[in-house]
């Protein structure tokens, strides 16, 4: 199987093949993490430096972790006291990184499309950590692993994606990638959470959960991201938690053996009932944390390979 990838920026530029490619070796890396000794000599000598221009906890865990359980010499950079507070360009600072010979470069960013602009100055491997509300390829990837593990499959389940669609790069990546895979995808929310080209994106949208939740496979809830938002796009948290906060109730709607997805962090009885996150029968949420190491040393190990051939020449093979 072959994985063509330079840089991950996106789910877009996915083959369907690539997309198995990197989850079966997650795969592997899940069983690896669970071992007692959990490393792995594929970044060997190489160096990987996250930037993170915005806070994150999860994200950048994983990251850190994934590099040096492959064994990879990881920097974390602290961009809120780096020189881009002084003044410098992003560009400059990818100039400046480029001349330390970098091999990876996790990059999260507030601004849609600094990832990839990054990605074009540099001669080494970008992996987007974030970018806006772009995307966020690995979110999507651990969730679509989370899923497959859970269903046995990922194709052709029913799979709605609840709450603030408009400003989360995480529900774009997983339309994306989910739709790649042939499954039946639902938006559920208020309008005033929806994306303004809804109609572009080839699903089916909801404003009731009881309607949007009707024998789904998984309920894909969202955080509410006020910090994007610049306006009245709720009335209240309680008034949103009524209508479109995840409890027992609205969950019997979807099938008896539907399973729950946060991407975190969760804002408890805002948009997911406390109890129903942490019901193990039903809720994903811890494992989709593990699966987010896991997915991170793939994507990791497989743009270390294609970094490697094209320093050497050699065909491309996984």
């Amino acid at each position: 199987m072959v994985f063509r990838q330079k840089h991950l920026l996106g789910i877009e530029h996915l083959h369907p093949q690539e997309i198995t490619t990197l989850l079966d070796l997650a795969d592997q890396y899940v069983d690896l993490n669970r071992r007692d000794v959990k490393h792995s000599e594929a970044l060997r000598g190489l160096t990987q430096i996250n930037m993170f221009f915005e806070n994150s906890t999860r994200t950048q865990a994983s990251f850190e972790i994934a590099g040096k359980r492959l064994g990879a010499d990881v920097m974390n950079m602290a961009m809120q006291a780096s020189s881009i507070k002084k003044g410098e360009t992003l560009i400059d600072t990818a100039m400046t990184l480029n001349a330390m010979h970098p091999d990876l470069l996790v990059v999260r960013h507030p601004h849609s499309g600094a990832v990839d602009l990054l990605a074009q100055k540099v001669n080494c491997a970008v992996l987007n950590a974030g970018d806006g509300k772009h995307e966020h390829p690995t979110q999507a990837l651990l969730d679509a692993l989370t899923i497959r593990r859970a269903k046995g499959r990922l194709h052709r389940l029913n799979i709605a994606i609840c709450g603030d669609i408009s400003h989360s790069r995480v529900a774009r990546s997983n339309l994306i990638l989910l739709g790649k895979m042939e499954n039946r995808v639902r938006l559920v929310g208020p309008a005033t959470l929806m994306p303004s080209q809804i109609d572009q994106f080839g699903v089916e949208v909801y404003e009731d959960m009881a309607e949007g939740l009707k024998d789904v496979d998984v309920v894909m809830m969202l955080r509410l991201q006020r910090e994007r938002m610049d306006g009245g796009f709720i009335p209240s948290e309680r008034e949103y938690y009524h209508r479109y906060g995840l409890d027992a109730d609205k969950l019997s709607h979807a099938k008896a053996d539907a399973i729950v997805m946060h991407p975190g962090p969760m804002n408890r009885g805002v948009e997911i009932d406390g109890e129903l996150a942490d019901d193990i029968n039903r809720s994903v949420i811890q494992e989709q944390v593990e699966m987010g190491v896991a997915v991170r040393m793939a994507a990791m190990d497989l743009l270390a390979r294609n970094l490697r051939d094209s320093r050497s020449n050699a065909p491309v093979e996984v």
